[in-house]
């Protein structure tokens, strides 16, 4: 965990500090290892089925992003693997919230207006192509 990671070093050295996030699962590591070895596989195999839903999200209506850090969170306290991903992924949303923070205020008003574009471009389609929100 870590051990550098493809001739890189690890994730936490470039910004300085772990994601809260990451102190948790860490904490948690250790427990969910103790649990008996029939949970562990279901408990990983939900966490890959959560994390193939956030995928399909990302193309689909559904909160897409949230749903892959939680399947990777789930996969991390399983897989070394997953832990790098969720650092990487955490870490590059830290950043991109800090451009954010950052940017001036004409660019904060831009990402505003096609945030809101983007939403009335949905609900646009929804009531033009008559798609159902709910099923039923």
């Amino acid at each position: 965990m870590g051990q550098e990671t493809g001739g890189r070093p690890p994730i936490i050295e470039e910004t300085g500090k772990r994601p809260p996030i990451m102190e948790r699962v860490r904490a948690r590591q250790e427990r969910h290892r103790q649990r008996h070895r029939l949970y562990r596989i279901g408990f990983a195999t939900l966490g890959f089925l959560v994390l193939a839903a956030g995928i399909v999200m990302l193309v689909t209506p559904g909160p897409g992003i949230p749903v892959i850090v939680l399947g990777l969170t789930m996969l991390a306290l399983e897989f070394a693997w997953a832990e790098r991903w969720l650092e990487r992924l955490l870490n590059r949303v830290e950043q991109a919230a800090e451009e954010v923070r950052q940017s001036s205020p004409a660019k904060r008003v831009a990402l505003i207006a096609a945030g809101v574009l983007g939403v009335a471009a949905y609900i646009g389609i929804i009531i033009f192509w008559d798609i159902p929100i709910l099923p039923g």
